[in-house]
């Protein structure tokens, strides 16, 4: 049992970081070398001052959908990948364990007291019988002349 939650605590962890991993790698290759566009370090302060008047303009227009793409895109997957195989994980492995140990454990003691209740039960039948005296049914004819009287 310890075993397998270590083991299920260090693949949770590793998880992320392989898919990750991963989606960088076909990103990699889907991308051309021709495309990227290279950054430079602005040269005057007049091109850092266009660079900054430029960024302060475009920035609040683009960066929800920037932000957006990137958790569609990116961090989704990640988490519907890790929630999957977690999901799965749980269903094929540590249930059927579980859920068999719970049940050889707890069937004695649950059988002691499905007796103690089920005797308990007719105890409380019997009492009541006792207790309560059965009164005559009276018809609804009777009821009507009781009302008139």
């Amino acid at each position: 049992m310890k075993k397998q939650l270590i083991t299920l605590i260090i693949i949770s962890l590793c998880l992320p970081i392989l898919t990750f991993s991963q989606n960088q790698a076909q990103e990699k290759q889907e991308v051309d070398p021709a495309e990227i566009k290279t950054i430079s370090p602005p040269e005057t302060l007049e091109e850092a001052k266009e660079m900054g008047e430029k960024a302060l303009e475009t920035v609040p227009k683009e960066l929800p959908g920037i932000l957006e793409r990137i958790w569609k895109e990116e961090a989704m997957p990640v988490w519907e990948t890790m929630w999957n195989w977690s999901r799965n994980y749980w269903k094929n492995t540590l249930w059927p364990s579980l859920s068999g140990y719970g049940r050889e454990k707890i069937k004695p003691h649950i059988d002691e007291k499905k007796e103690a209740i089920e005797e308990r039960v007719e105890e409380e039948k019997e009492e009541l019988k006792r207790k309560v005296i059965p009164r005559p049914i009276q018809s609804l004819w009777e009821k009507f002349k009781e009302l008139i009287k």
